[in-house]
């Protein structure tokens, strides 16, 4: 019988607001090795401005070049409460998949900026 401590109900899962973001821009947290910051956009809000967040990801191992980033539609858990990082806000989680090499890879999209993931 499988273990049942960790798994979330439909209803918990149907909290996770999962959206896709437009990468801005992508830059090396000073002094960190695994910090990039991101600014990201995520459509225009109900006013029609353009709805841009910044968010503190530790993805920089895996991209030697950051401004690789830029303009890549991701997937991104778009509800998360802010959470301060090394002192920068962030708003937000990209998600990505981790293979069992260590390779990595981001949840890329071609839908628009601000889809939601259902």
């Amino acid at each position: 019988m499988a273990d049942m401590s960790d798994k979330i109900s439909i209803d918990d899962f149907h909290k996770v607001d999962i959206r896709v973001g437009e990468i801005l821009s992508a830059e090396k947290v000073a002094d960190t090795d695994k910090l990039l910051r991101l600014t990201v956009r995520f459509g225009k809000d109900a006013e029609g401005h353009a709805e841009d967040r910044q968010i503190v990801s530790g993805i920089a191992t895996y991209f030697s070049d950051p401004s690789t980033l830029v303009g890549k539609k991701v997937a991104f858990a778009y509800n998360l409460a802010p959470r301060t990082i090394r002192g920068l806000e962030s708003n937000g989680m990209i998600l990505g998949a981790m293979g069992d090499d260590g390779s990595f890879s981001l949840l890329e999209a071609t839908s628009q900026a601000g889809s939601r993931v259902q």
